[in-house]
């Protein structure tokens, strides 16, 4: 599996729909490269076009990778490795061009129910994935991707519907991103 994932913080929309960079949070940063590491992604892209957002991190990482929290805790170690900042997503998507030899397909996760011609299943994703593509599956923060990312995006992947239709769908990034993961890469009896 050639996965990558990526945590976008800009360009995302504010609660009033305004255009905003959003703030890395280290929970953020801990549970999604354990949920990388877990399903076997190759690279974990935390996304933030902000210096100081980008040496917050780099400190984080610094400590649970060259610190003293990597003789703590090697399990976070092993996780934490997987991530790298970046300014942008085409900065991302450089990266992996330049690791893969090939541009990946970009494809990206919406809580709302957007109508496009590009829109996955769950069962469609698993057969690109299974395919040996590389994919780089963005996450958005705050209050969803900038409509300037989902057009730039080779997929849109269909929002998570949970059973029993209480049409609340709010999901936190990081419970979302292992509801989705689960779906794509998951194995099931």
């Amino acid at each position: 599996m050639r996965l990558y994932i990526g945590l976008l913080h800009y360009p995302v929309y504010d609660k009033n729909h305004r255009r905003i960079a959003s703030a890395i949070t280290t929970v953020d940063l801990h549970d999604l490269s354990r949920l990388a590491r877990t399903y076997g992604v190759k690279r974990f892209f935390v996304i933030n076009p902000l210096e100081d957002q980008q040496k917050l991190a780099e400190r984080i990482l610094h400590h649970w990778v060259n610190g003293f929290g990597a003789r703590y805790n090697r399990n976070r170690k092993e996780a934490l490795e997987l991530i790298r900042i970046s300014p942008s997503l085409e900065a991302s998507v450089g990266e992996i061009m330049e690791r893969e030899g090939e541009p990946p397909l970009v494809m990206v996760t919406d809580a709302s129910k957007r109508v496009a011609k590009t829109c996955l299943t769950f069962s469609e994703a698993v057969d690109i994935l299974g395919s040996e593509k590389v994919v780089l599956l963005i996450f958005g923060t705050a209050w969803g991707l900038d409509e300037e990312i989902m057009q730039k995006a080779d997929y849109i992947l269909d929002p998570i519907e949970a059973a029993g239709g209480s049409g609340y769908n709010h999901l936190s990034v990081r419970t979302a991103a292992g509801i989705i993961l689960d779906r794509l890469i998951g194995k099931y009896e």
